[in-house]
């Protein structure tokens, strides 16, 4: 290597250090905005600092993209919205179940007065042509004086 007066470090250092592969390293230079350099034999090497600042981005992103915990995160909060819905559902359909409790007795009370109410309108019906007939009757027969009363002859053609 060649002696620049700072500590450099070979690829194969930084891949130790760095527990990276070569694809993850440059992907972090990317991040970094670090360039690698070349030495006059065209090897490539890295100063101290360098590779310390691509420790930071490295723990950077470890940190911010967890590979285990979105998943797990993912599936505790759908855990925890199944749960909500199922828990409002329940509470929901109690309700419904209390309010509609006494339903039952008043759909039969209701069916039993409105049987009533037409068995009431055919009694109406019938007390109307009683009292038609009776008038017709009443109407048959004249007044002759002293509280007497004839009964009318009606032909067949009225």
């Amino acid at each position: 290597m060649e002696d620049t007066g700072a500590k450099t470090l070979s690829p194969q250092q930084v891949r130790n250090i760095l527990n990276a592969d070569n694809k993850e390293i440059v992907e972090l230079c990317k991040r970094a905005s670090i360039l690698p350099k070349k030495n006059s034999k065209g090897q490539t090497y890295f100063s101290y600092d360098e590779v310390k600042n691509l420790r930071k981005i490295q723990a950077q992103k470890t940190m911010s993209y967890p590979v285990e915990k979105p998943v797990s995160a993912v599936a505790n909060i759908l855990t925890s919205i199944k749960n909500m819905e199922t828990n409002l559902s329940d509470k929901i359909a109690k309700v419904i179940d209390e309010k509609l409790e006494g339903m039952d007795e008043v759909v039969v009370e209701l069916i039993r007065c409105k049987t009533d109410n037409e068995t009431l309108k055919q009694k109406i019906i019938d007390l109307n042509k009683e009292l038609y007939q009776l008038k017709n009757d009443l109407n048959s027969y004249k007044h002759i004086g002293l509280g007497l009363y004839k009964k009318k002859e009606r032909h067949v053609w009225e």
